[in-house]
């Protein structure tokens, strides 16, 4: 209701605005101070973030739009990867996700100010945020105490339009077709803007409305080859057959441990020690599986600035900001063991093939392998909205004051369902490696994967959550300026944010059909059955189709499969409601900042030396929740920062930084609930693991030296050295404790908890340039080029443990998600009429996780080098219409991964779709 009531008079406003033009009576009594940000074309775009890069005392970076309603991109991370110093990974489902500033992904995300969430998170996916609903994007890589402390990466700030950023009244309206290739769909992608003000006898008024809504469906296909494990060769020890898999144990004697930083050697000839000899192994992979991920997603947004101007000294602002996010993802999984090491036939025998000078198989037959089809069902919904009222108010001609009250609520709910079908194959012909990282397998002449006759109804999975948030935030901010003397300006203000987040969900798993033998059979219901086509483009010599059970069809006919299954939602609990979900945890978090900074400026040697120095102190005090458990936690902290910028001449420009920031633990990592299970494999202990209610910050000590030289309007050369110093960064971390059993005795567990138990330093340099050349040959005039290429070198220190628990060591690696180099390049070419872009992007491979502690390969997955090269041109029909082309991923990339050597241990490989868009833009 509420959100359609917030759409509804949106629409209602945009008539009203559109029925109430401006007169020229009014237009000549409007202030003449406003600054109107309007930019056309690329090349203005540019010279606009050039612009706000000088000005700013802060090391900012900006993308401004080339027009209202034309973002550069489908969404704000795609734009971004464009910046120094700015990497983008995660691309899946149809766009790339997540974005790290010089190699750090904690980024705080803002909306004109305001820091922002969804649910029970502590940020907000930029992806999230509709492109055509943004003014310009600001990315701060050094701070002042005037903006939030958290984010150690720094802090993107989006800028919405508002009514006065406009002299008049303006209408815009967009639409484009985005064809998603492998999803083979055409996508909507709709806007309007409608503002316009008035000079009223009270003052000046303006009121904006801007909607939003884009739609895509999605294809993304992968094959991944499992995780190693190691076997005997064919001469194993007595009372073991050749080739069969090696547990860790045996015969109460540690034999492997798996989870070794570098793995298990992969030598030929290794060994390993069984009753005291040692007896040679080779690797193999656990297994072979491929995903066939396809989905829908919708995002409706909707933004209302209200401006009201009395005189010209004050000014007051309401907006309203919604996002929404729907999303229906349907993954189609193909999976098969390989680690099954008995029908060893002399022909599985004779199939053993090794990587040359090692003892890893490359290729193998397996004989009677177990494997399952799924078919996995997600839902999910989000509804976020961010009201605001505020002002700010000349109370002398040096002191300005500004204040707002913020109120968000954000809300998500996702459910999952899922059935999988296993059966026994006849056999699996696997290539791990059959050229370029991608695996290649087969099944034997006996298994048709699309025949329902050969499937079983096995698992069924029923589970949902609920998380939401809310946050009530006051600000409230004075300048004080000076005219004379080394200071020009002192600001001071404060921040108190009340937030409040909780998560809730319901597990209903089943782990067989316990109804009749005709019930359990998937050809009694057609509707069930879900066969995909075409898998992978024929990348790789893998299975094009196979039958899995049919995850809509499941959820149509819930309550019929829960009776097959014998499973009632929430069966003995006394809810209330037959889907009522049980609440994981629920936190309340103060948060209070005070800060103050002064802007200083003086002369050396002729020469504008000018900065800003200042403090920030926060304060956070966190209650938890957590299933019957509770705790508390605070934390308190005082953040320097300096700036220095030396004016060398008017166009060369130096600048030193100095300042911290911190990062806050995630809500579920605080949960103080710690499950013990008990061993079940033999192996002399049990396994346990919670969460941390004893968390601290993770802060970071941010060092930067920049030089800028803007040598013409809108061309610059720029570069900066950085360094972080980065303390308690959050790592699993496993120790050995004692703990009451079920039977009440005292028991050995390994536990595995989050820890501040890392440290590490990140440095590099960044350059960057934007040229667009004068007095070129007249077909080239207008060609221009940005470019951007980052270098980083990071570095931290994790504790090394045995599978006893105790800390052994520390292990260097580098940083998650950290590229050591990475560039950018963009030509534009921009003619009367006629706009064009052409950019490619690249990024070297980089640790991106560390895999379970189960197996005997490397712990590091890494990412291979990335690269993306996209097209955008744009032709204006009339002053008023504008037609648009946009391309991304032109060269139709393999995305892949690996386990430390990509030659031997690679691991996944993904293909995504290119997307192809026609759109048109009418503003008047």
């Amino acid at each position: 209701m509420f959100k359609r009531s917030v759409l509804s008079s949106a629409v209602s406003m945009a008539i009203v605005l559109l029925s109430q033009p401006v007169t020229a009576a009014q237009e000549e009594n409007k202030p003449t101070s406003v600054e109107i940000i309007e930019v056309k074309g690329i090349r203005g775009s540019l010279a606009k973030s050039m612009d706000l890069k000088k000005e700013n005392l802060q090391i900012v970076d900006s993308i401004v739009a080339e027009d209202i309603g034309k973002f550069p991109d489908n969404n704000v991370v795609e734009a971004l990867q464009r910046l120094s110093g700015v990497q983008v990974t995660d691309r899946g489902a149809g766009e790339v996700n997540t974005v790290s500033i010089r190699g750090l992904n904690d980024v705080t995300t803002t909306i004109n100010g305001r820091n922002i969430f969804t649910a029970s998170g502590r940020s907000v996916a930029l992806a999230d945020i509709p492109a055509s609903l943004l003014n310009r994007v600001d990315t701060y890589k050094t701070r002042s105490a005037k903006l939030i402390e958290t984010g150690i990466a720094g802090q993107i700030d989006i800028h919405t339009q508002r009514p006065f950023d406009f002299d008049g009244s303006k209408f815009v309206i967009a639409g484009r077709g985005i064809h998603q290739d492998k999803a083979d769909k055409t996508d909507p992608n709709v806007s309007a803007l409608a503002s316009n003000r008035w000079d009223l006898s009270g003052g000046d008024f303006g009121a904006l409305v801007n909607l939003s809504y884009a739609e895509t469906n999605y294809r993304d296909q992968s094959v991944t080859a499992g995780a190693m494990v190691p076997f005997f060769d064919a001469n194993p020890p007595p009372g073991f057959a050749p080739f069969q898999r090696i547990d860790t144990q045996i015969g109460g004697q540690e034999v492997w441990q798996p989870g070794l930083e570098a793995g298990l050697p992969f030598a030929a000839g290794s060994t390993l020690p069984v009753n005291g000899q040692q007896y040679g192994y080779l690797l193999s992979r656990d297994a072979i599986f491929a995903s066939d991920f396809t989905g829908k997603r919708e995002r409706p947004a909707a933004n209302i600035a209200l401006q009201f101007a009395p005189d010209d000294k004050s000014e007051y602002l309401f907006e309203a900001f919604y996002n929404g996010y729907r999303n229906e993802s349907y993954n189609s999984l193909l999976f098969s063991f390989v680690d099954w090491w008995g029908s060893l036939t002399p022909e599985a025998v004779d199939s053993i093939q090794t990587f040359d000078g090692t003892n890893i198989i490359k290729s193998r037959t397996v004989n009677a392998p177990y494997m399952f089809t799924s078919g996995d069902l997600s839902t999910g919904q989000t509804d976020s909205y961010v009201y605001a009222l505020g002002g700010k108010w000349d109370l002398t001609d040096h002191l300005q004051l500004k204040s707002e009250v913020v109120y968000q609520k954000s809300e998500f709910e996702s459910s999952f369902f899922a059935m999988r079908t296993d059966r026994v194959a006849d056999s699996v012909t696997v290539d791990f490696n059959s050229g370029g990282g991608l695996p290649a397998f087969s099944f034997g002449p006996a298994t048709d994967l699309t025949d329902p006759n050969q499937w079983n109804m096995a698992q069924l999975y029923d589970n949902a959550n609920a998380n939401e948030g809310d946050a009530l935030t006051w600000t409230a901010d004075a300048d004080y300026s000076i005219d004379e003397g080394f200071l020009k300006k002192v600001s001071f203000g404060a921040r108190y944010d009340d937030r409040k987040a909780s998560e809730s969900q319901r597990i209903q798993d089943a782990p067989v059909c316990n109804s009749g033998t005709a019930a359990c059979q998937l050809a009694t219901y057609p509707g069930l059955l879900s066969i995909n086509k075409g898998f992978f483009d024929g990348e790789s010599d893998v299975p094009t189709s196979w039958l899995t059970p049919n995850g809509y069809y499941i959820r149509d006919n819930a309550e019929m499969f829960r009776d097959l299954y014998n499973t009632e939602v929430n069966a003995g609990l006394d809810t209330g409601s037959a889907l009522m979900l049980i609440e994981n945890f629920n936190v309340n978090e103060a948060t209070t900042a005070v800060y103050a900074q002064a802007d200083y400026e003086t002369e050396v040697a002729g020469h504008i030396v000018d900065g800003q120095f200042g403090l920030r102190y926060v304060s956070v005090d966190t209650d938890m929740e957590f299933g019957g458990n509770s705790a508390s936690a605070s934390s308190d902290k005082l953040l320097p920062s300096f700036m220095l910028r030396y004016g060398i001449t008017d166009d060369l420009i130096a600048r030193v930084s100095y300042g911290e920031t911190i990062r806050q633990p995630g809500f579920a990592q605080l949960n103080p609930t710690i499950t013990y299970v008990e061993d079940v494999t033999n192996i002399g202990y049990g396994t346990a693991g919670g969460g941390n209610p004893n968390l601290k910050p993770t802060e970071s000590k941010n060092y930067d030296l920049s030089l800028e030289w803007y040598f013409d309007e809108g061309n610059a050369i720029y570069g900066a050295l950085f360094k972080r110093d980065i303390e308690g960064f959050v790592v699993d971390f496993r120790r050995r404790v004692t703990h009451v059993n079920n039977d009440g005795d005292p028991y050995d567990f390994i536990l595995t908890q989050p820890d501040n138990a890392s440290n590490g330093e990140l440095k590099g340099y960044e350059l960057g340039f934007v040229y667009f050349p004068k007095e070129l040959p007249e077909v080239l005039d207008g060609m221009g080029v940005q470019a951007s290429y980052t270098a980083l070198d990071s570095s931290q220190d994790i504790p090394i443990t045995n599978t006893a628990g105790e800390v052994t060591g520390t292990t260097t690696t580098p940083l998650f998600g950290v590229s050591d180099s990475s560039y950018s390049v963009v030509l534009a070419y921009e003619k009367e009429r006629f706009d064009m872009r052409l950019s490619y992007v690249w990024r070297e491979d980089f640790l991106n996780n560390y895999e379970a502690a189960l197996f005997a390969n490397p712990l590091g997955v890494y990412r291979n080098p990335e690269k993306s090269m996209d097209f955008q041109v744009s032709f204006d029909v009339t002053d008023n219409l504008m037609l648009t082309f946009d391309a991304t991923n032109l060269t139709n990339e393999v995305f892949q991964s690996y386990y430390e050597y990509p030659d031997t241990h690679n691991f996944g490989s993904s293909i995504y779709s290119r997307t192809f868009a026609l759109g048109f833009r009418y503003s008047m």
